[in-house]
């Protein structure tokens, strides 16, 4: 069967790398539980976050289509996000965090389309249509919200990760998959998920250096998953984490979690995704957090550049660009770098698939194709020459002997020389030459050859510094980027057993008859009946029937309330979700 889902203008002119992440929401495939667990968690949350959310949150609700009795479809979210300039994808769980902050960059909510199990109700590790939908779409309906997380996601896919993020990205990626596989036929499911909790520990207890992903990631956290915002003593909830966690958003009030003004300082307080966070950050409003973000970003490679920036690449050992100053942007694995005695880069060299780009487009005759056994170039000033390559005119190459057709030679004040017949330059639209390409060439430094006539043509780019480092392609188009694997692991999909579908049956009926405003006494007891004796742990259902039947049939509603007691005593853990829903049925 073809995978199909529903899109508008925003979703049309995303870039295909993004695109294979989107997945068809197949909204038949919600139970009737799945509804039940969906109306349970929003009613509590309107409830109770009337008081403590942000003043957008009930108005954004309304604005983007959620209602509090239906899981919401992309359909209808997109035909309403659609007003407030925004769209909505579904996909399956994580998806890689660059990817995740592309898509805000193009205004798309990102939506896990998975809900959580009727067993985690308050909180999941794994990213769910309730956290997605029900805490980070209202939020957007606020304009200076909106621009922060579309900025935010223009600044963090540019971050650098490094082979550490990628490792913990993938554990918690399987982990959040494994603890929402109850119920599933996935075996030695609790061994599974100790040894992925202890090797997500262990990766967290891990001392690396904080790469630039994992510092903006805990800037996402800290503000659009768990931010506060108004005063330290005053604090209203606007995190998506804290506004879809009906436990979180209560726990977070207390005094013991501790409050702290928001600043760039967040950037370097780590998180534990599976416990409640024990400090949060208060902003005064969503404008202060882009001051921070722009605070954050001037510290990143693709601001500052340099020999830095370039050891971040290496060091992530995934496709990257760093952009010179005469604008020519190199895309590839970076692997090696030389460094002069002021620490300025000299020398690059990449592996495999390199493409040049300008401003973002390719350079025409310069794709993966003509640089498929990589790139390498020295960088900086000619040993006795004032004037850098970039900034010679036609007469002054002339004047240092640089004839197109003719041989030349010349070093680089690093030492480096080169050797070759010069074929022709390419200038950038400032007139600028930023490539010169060489046939029958040798490229020495000290001892040791770095590019000998056997390798072909040397493209030598040209510039005196690296002003900007960035993770990915300078031009998406460049690359086949359709290639991407989750670790193997995709999202359980629970396979219901007998008993588990006749459960769902009663849920059904049940939501048939509120649906409909029909309320059937008789069937509704019926209902009851079976779900008392063949599901007597199964406390959701009796608080749905109660809620239809309240002030219907008294001494009814009186065995209701006596079941819910007896499951109280024998499941204390879910004693306050049960007296939850009484109090939320009683007013």
């Amino acid at each position: 069967m073809e995978e199909r889902y529903e899109s508008n203008e925003l979703i049309e002119r995303l870039p295909p790398h993004l695109k294979q992440f989107i997945k068809p929401q197949n909204y038949e495939d919600y139970t009737a539980v799945d509804q039940a667990v969906w109306r349970y968690v929003m009613r509590k949350n309107v409830d109770y976050l009337s008081q403590v959310a942000h003043e957008s949150y009930l108005d954004g609700l309304r604005k983007t289509g959620i209602s509090i009795d239906s899981i919401p479809s992309m359909y209808g979210m997109n035909r309403i996000l659609k007003e407030i300039g925004w769209a909505a994808v579904a996909v399956d769980g994580f998806i890689p965090p660059n990817a995740f902050m592309e898509f805000q960059a193009y205004k798309i909510l990102v939506i896990a389309s998975d809900i959580r199990q009727l067993e985690n109700i308050e909180y999941t590790p794994a990213p769910d249509i309730i956290h997605e939908g029900a805490g980070h779409a209202p939020i957007i309906a606020s304009p200076d919200y909106a621009e922060y997380l579309r900025r935010f996601g223009e600044i963090g896919a540019k971050a650098i990760t490094s082979a550490h993020d990628n490792e913990m990205y993938e554990a918690v990626r399987e982990l959040s998959i494994l603890k929402e596989a109850h119920n599933s036929s996935v075996e030695d499911l609790e061994d599974k998920i100790r040894a992925a909790e202890q090797k997500v520990d262990a990766l967290q207890q891990k001392k690396v250096e904080p790469s630039e992903m994992a510092l903006i990631r805990n800037l996402h956290w800290w503000t659009v998953e768990y931010g506060l915002v108004g005063t330290v003593d005053n604090p209203k909830i606007y995190g998506a984490g804290l506004l879809s966690s009906i436990g979180e958003s209560a726990w977070c009030m207390k005094p013991e979690v501790k409050k702290l003004p928001y600043t760039i300082d967040a950037a370097y307080q780590e998180f534990d995704i599976t416990k409640p966070q024990p400090q949060l950050y208060v902003t005064p409003d969503f404008a202060y957090l882009q001051e921070v973000l722009e605070e954050f970003a001037n510290t990143m490679a693709v601001r500052k550049g340099g020999w830095r920036g370039l050891k971040k690449l290496i060091g992530s050992k995934q496709l990257g660009t760093i952009e010179l100053s005469t604008g020519l942007q190199v895309s590839g694995v970076f692997t090696r770098m030389i460094q002069n005695e002021d620490n300025e880069v000299v020398y690059f060299e990449t592996e495999g698939e390199t493409a040049l780009a300008y401003r973002e487009k390719e350079v025409i005759g310069h794709g993966i194709s003509r640089h498929k056994n990589g790139f390498r170039s020295p960088l900086g000033k000619l040993k006795g020459i004032n004037l850098s390559i970039e900034n010679m005119g036609p007469r002054d190459l002339q004047a240092y002997n640089f004839y197109d057709g003719k041989p030349i030679s010349f070093e680089f004040e690093s030492g480096i020389t080169v050797d070759g017949l010069n074929v022709t330059g390419m200038r950038n639209l400032s007139g600028k030459l930023m490539l010169i390409q060489f046939t029958d060439c040798t490229v020495r430094y000290r001892e040791e050859i770095l590019f000998s006539p056997e390798m072909g043509d040397f493209d030598m780019a040209v510039g005196k510094e690296i002003v900007s480092a960035f993770a990915g392609a300078a031009d998406y188009r460049s690359y086949d980027v359709l290639s991407h694997t989750l670790s193997g692991t995709e999202t359980v999909r629970v396979s219901l057993s007998e008993a588990e579908k006749k459960r769902n049956q009663l849920y059904q009926k049940v939501r048939e008859q509120r649906e409909s405003n029909a309320i059937d006494l008789p069937a509704l007891t019926s209902i009851f009946k079976i779900l008392s004796q063949e599901f007597p742990e199964d406390w959701l259902l009796s608080l749905e029937i109660l809620d239809l039947t309240r002030g219907k049939d008294d001494s009814f509603s009186e065995k209701i309330i006596e079941h819910l007691t007896t499951v109280k005593k024998n499941r204390p853990e879910v004693a306050h979700l049960i007296d939850n829903g009484l109090s939320l049925i009683n007013k």
